[in-house]
């Protein structure tokens, strides 16, 4: 607890005792309601203080107008134990709820805990230790064993085990050393790192966590926003039935004003609307707080709830079901040597930053420099070598050159490789699949996903390969970035159900920003597919997908559990009460005691 719940706590324990004791003694008249007026300031003075400043700032039909215009009105009725009661059990009300919404920040609190305080850099042969964002783009930082990873930076010297658990959910360490890279917000266990800075503080990978934690409340779900707007609307309805309940009795049927304007008071008490408007916000905010310590972000709780709409899950292959390390696989060289067409396409994509790309120069030691080189966007590259026109890319690359080509049938991504005009041979690149892939898609259509697709700008036999082999609905291949929107498009017009599209690359971005849900493969996604995205899974595991639908399926249960409980009690006791079968006590329970119930039942998304 903090100060602040210690003070209120203090209060409703001194009002108790002040209660009990103006119960049991003797007193009468005057000193009896003195007795009695004490323990309610105490505990209900700040009610009634916040009630008067919200009506003289136009906010009258608020819980605090609720708890004050009862409990007053119990007091003027000589109620006073009824009155005292009410206001102490709504306190303890408010208390639960402070503790409650406390445990959940705490979650996310948790998150920012990654927060690096300091760097160390090398600077003129020196260590100096500045705050992070104050070091520069390639500079050198000294990572000492127990010290967070200040920046994303890559290891120049040393070896040791980082700790990602704060990023990722993964609560193994991972050995690192020279040339791999380290995330920020990581812990070095072991080891003195020599590292270089890879990006500046502000587009780091823990200044991005903390921005998308920091955003999320204020994305509110459908559901948070129905429930605003129902107390909105709600409670003056509930006020203006209780003044009739009070007043029209009496006028029309000469009923006694004492037994209606008792019963409207505690018609009022049971009208309060706070265990909707707590629990389900607090419902919400513990769902995205227990993501986030597996390693998922959400952006807000309109996506929480969107996910568990999602019917059908759209994955992309390379780096999202494959792990997007390629190695030549085949090689089928037509008129040269095997050794001369890997030279001719490894010269020809030396500059290309594609993947596969880089899997064939990577297996060519030494390569020529082209005397011109261009990228041809979603085909290939072509290049001037020795004076030499060379074509390496897809099929349609031949096909807009006039190169004939003999089609590789062969699983795998194949690169057609031209010399001169002619056709010079294939190079068959193969993705290894991630270890959780199948999994991932037996646990979606466990839980109800009805349709699982995958885009993928490679070639259909090297798509199908991947996709029988993961037990995938629908494959398709040679998909420019437009086609796979178009793709998308089509699935969400076609399936029932909300659209989750789950991928990795920049190319990824306008598929993202185009599905229900966007998901990105966070740890070693772009900067476009994270800002894209709705979703951000930290670890690249598809196999947490599932785990983001199951956890916002849970967070939406637990919201209409509330809902329903919360409101079905209430009908049901705003009714005795207006008969006259409820009593004080009994709607204590329905206000004060229900919310304590939904709060409850909320704070287990947190888990």
């Amino acid at each position: 607890m903090n100060s602040r719940q210690k003070k209120t706590l203090a209060r409703i324990i001194a009002a108790a005792v002040l209660l009990i004791a103006a119960v049991l003694l003797p007193l009468g008249g005057p000193w009896k309601l003195i007795a009695f007026l004490a323990p309610y300031l105490l505990v209900g003075g700040d009610v009634l203080w916040r009630s008067v400043v919200n009506i003289s700032h136009g906010e009258v039909f608020d819980e605090n107008f609720l708890m004050s215009i009862a409990t007053v009105g119990a007091m003027f009725t000589a109620e006073y134990s009824e009155g005292v009661a009410v206001m102490l059990l709504y306190q303890i009300g408010e208390l639960f709820q402070s503790v409650a919404v406390g445990k959940s920040r705490k979650s996310i609190a948790e998150l920012m805990d990654i927060r690096p305080d300091h760097a160390n850099v090398l600077r003129g042969g020196e260590i100096v230790s500045v705050t992070p964002d104050e070091v520069e783009l390639g500079e050198t930082l000294i990572i000492k064993p127990g010290e967070r990873v200040p920046l994303d930076a890559v290891i120049l010297e040393g070896s040791g085990s980082v700790d990602t658990a704060a990023l990722t959910g993964e609560s193994m360490p991972v050995d690192v050393a020279a040339g791999d890279e380290v995330m920020s917000g990581s812990i070095n266990l072991t080891g003195l790192l020599r590292a270089q800075v890879k990006s500046v503080y502000a587009e780091s990978t823990v200044s991005r966590i903390l921005e998308l934690a920091e955003n999320a409340a204020d994305r509110k779900a459908k559901t948070e926003d129905f429930i605003t707007k129902f107390a909105k609307y709600y409670t003056p309805a509930v006020v203006l039935g209780a003044a009739l309940l009070g007043v029209l009795p009496p006028l029309l049927l000469s009923e006694p004003w004492t037994k209606w304007i008792h019963r409207a008071l505690i018609f009022l008490v049971v009208s309060c609307p706070c265990a909707l408007v707590i629990s389900v916000p607090l419902s919400f905010f513990g769902g995205i707080g227990g993501a986030s310590k597996r390693g998922i972000l959400v952006k807000g709780s309109n996506y929480l709830e969107a996910l568990s709409k999602v019917k059908t899950v759209v994955f992309d292959k390379t780096g999202t079901l494959t792990r997007g390390t390629f190695t030549v696989s085949a090689v089928h060289p037509e008129g040269m040597e095997s050794g001369t067409l890997m030279a001719l396409a490894a010269s020809a994509e030396r500059f290309s930053t594609h993947p596969i790309a880089r899997a064939v120069v990577q297996g060519v030691p030494e390569c020529r420099e082209p005397e011109e080189a261009e990228e041809v966007a979603g085909c290939g590259v072509r290049a001037v070598i020795g004076g030499l026109e060379v074509l390496a890319g897809n099929g349609r690359l031949m096909e807009s050159r006039g190169v004939k080509f003999t089609p590789c049938r062969e699983p795998g991504s194949v690169i057609y490789v031209a010399a001169g005009g002619k056709f010079a041979g294939s190079i068959v690149v193969t993705d290894e699949v991630k270890p959780d892939a199948r999994e991932a898609v037996e646990r979606l259509h466990a839980m109800g996903v009805s349709h699982i697709a995958m885009l993928t700008g490679d070639t259909v036999e090297s798509a199908e390969a991947v996709g029988r082999k993961l037990g995938i609905d629908e494959i398709l291949g040679k998909l420019l970035p437009a086609g796979k929107v178009e793709a998308v498009e089509r699935l969400i017009h076609e399936r029932e159900g909300a659209l989750a599209f789950v991928g990795d690359g920049i190319n990824d971005a306008p598929v993202l920003s185009r599905a229900d849900v966007g998901i990105a493969m966070g740890a070693l996604g772009s900067d476009a597919a994270i800002e894209a995205a709705d979703v951000v899974l930290m670890d690249d595991a598809p196999s947490r997908v599932a785990e983001a639908i199951a956890i916002s399926k849970r967070t939406v249960g637990i919201v209409w559990q509330n809902i329903i409980f919360a409101l079905a009690v209430k009908a049901v006791i705003l009714v005795l009460s207006a008969v006259g079968y409820a009593g004080m006590w009994l709607a204590v329970f329905a206000d004060v005691g229900v919310a304590m119930l939904a709060i409850l039942n909320a704070m287990r998304t947190i888990k």
